[in-house]
């Protein structure tokens, strides 16, 4: 078996998988908080919502995938279980089914925090000379900060 040599130390390529795998679980986490939300919505915006959550959390599957693999690609094991999302998200679980405008609100706050965690994985991976990783995570924020935009316009 080869080791990895991609140009990454091994310290360097830890410290990212690390911050990669708090923006799995947050990104987890919001994908799962918004599926429930697809699914319990109520009221006169029934259904602008519903397909806009939809939207949402289709996009969101396909990140969770992007992340776990970069997690991989840089030879570090991906979290894969509630019990490891909820210990390294700092997004938090709703209890029961809140009113359409505070699940906007509570998204809202989501997106925004998943833009943080971004901003803190680039720049581990900007120190530790990721492009890949930058690139990806910069993708994200950018979706996250539009999302988050859009949600926001909803309750003004």
């Amino acid at each position: 078996m080869t080791t990895i040599d991609i140009g990454i130390t091994a310290r360097d390529r830890e410290q990212i998988a690390d911050g990669l795998k708090r923006l799995l679980a947050d990104s987890y986490t919001l994908y799962l908080q918004t599926h429930n939300f697809h699914w319990n919505v109520t009221g006169p915006k029934f259904r602008e919502l519903h397909l806009m959550f939809e939207e949402h959390y289709t996009e969101l599957a396909t990140a969770v995938d992007e992340i776990a693999e970069r997690i991989r690609t840089l030879d570090v094991p991906a979290p894969g279980t509630y019990k490891e999302f909820s210990r390294l998200s700092a997004i938090d679980e709703v209890e029961g089914v809140p009113a359409a405008e505070v699940m906007v609100d509570l998204l809202t706050r989501g997106h925004e925090q998943v833009v943080k965690t971004c901003r803190d994985v680039l720049k581990l991976a900007q120190d530790g000379d990721d492009e890949s990783t930058a690139a990806l995570v910069s993708d994200r924020m950018r979706i996250h900060e539009k999302t988050a935009w859009m949600l926001r316009a909803l309750n003004q």
